[in-house]
């Protein structure tokens, strides 16, 4: 007996919550991401974990928001626990792993593909892993090109939000890149549910065991919220992170802390800087007044 099934039970709002919370994790961590990048090696794998971590968390509560819209007219759904928890594991380990390679590789073709590959297969694992978490008196089935459709969504989407982590600056430009993600990153997912059928065994019935999607809501959000509010304030407070721009210092350069390194030279040196733009003379040299 073919279930009856229906991803939108409450209408347009657990898509639109879906959507929100993965662009507010791809631009948290994007911008993590970027700013490991100018930050120079002493807090690099801090900036990366953090960014991965956001990257992670905001990409399992929005495939878990999306499927508290998920329901099977003739059967109760729950979820195990323990299969939820690994499928946000199995997110926040693949992404990182994924953004340090960029991270330390930088933005050169082999490190994109290889980063973007990973990461996405591990939102694509993360998916599919959160469905082998469902329970029903039923089983799922899939429909293979479907499938592999999503799965090459995600590694695409994966391999532009790494790309955009390294080469896109200015915080309106890092914005748009998330608002990408958001989309790509939904896109993969309802691609992947509409790969879905459900086979019932029997008569309708209640689900077989597990809890309840809103029984498991709170609790397993708590992680993912925190590490995504840690993101957010860190984002609030660092003018840098705000503006990406580049650290420029040269050695003994002094640097203060909030200032975009270039900024700060342009005021301390305004003859070098005129120099090196082409409009004045060069530094110590006669009639240049310098010392």
């Amino acid at each position: 007996m073919q279930g009856t099934v229906d991803g939108f039970s409450y209408g347009l709002v657990t898509p639109v919550a879906a959507f929100l919370m993965a662009c507010l994790g791809g631009a948290l961590g994007l911008r993590c991401t970027t700013r490991s990048l100018r930050n120079g090696n002493s807090f690099k794998p801090g900036w990366l974990a953090l960014g991965a971590t956001a990257i992670g968390s905001g990409i399992w509560t929005m495939h878990f928001i999306a499927m508290m819209g998920f329901s099977v007219e003739e059967a109760a759904v729950g979820y195990d626990g323990p299969t939820t928890f690994a499928s946000l594991a199995v997110a926040v380990v693949m992404v990182g792993i994924g953004i340090f390679i960029v991270g330390y590789r930088g933005a050169t073709g082999m490190a994109l593909v290889t980063g973007g590959t990973i990461t996405g297969l591990g939102v694509a694992s993360m998916h599919y892993l959160g469905m082998a978490g469902m329970r029903l008196q039923g089983r799922l089935e899939y429909d293979t090109p479907t499938v592999a459709l999503s799965v090459v969504i995600a590694v695409v989407a994966a391999t532009l939000a790494l790309w955009a982590a390294v080469s896109v600056h200015g915080f309106l430009a890092s914005l748009g890149a998330s608002l990408v993600m958001g989309v790509a990153v939904s896109g993969m997912h309802y691609t992947g549910m509409a790969a879905v059928s459900v086979h019932l065994h029997g008569a309708a019935g209640s689900g077989q065991g597990g809890d309840s999607a809103a029984a498991i809501l709170a609790p397993v959000l708590v992680g993912p919220a925190v590490f995504l509010l840690l993101a957010a304030v860190v984002l609030m407070f660092d003018p840098l992170l705000v503006l990406g721009e580049p650290d420029r210092l040269r050695p003994g350069d002094r640097a203060r802390p909030g200032v975009p390194a270039q900024r700060e030279r342009t005021a301390s040196y305004p003859r070098a800087a005129a120099w090196a733009a082409g409009r004045g003379p060069r530094p110590g040299s006669r009639g240049s007044g310098d010392a």
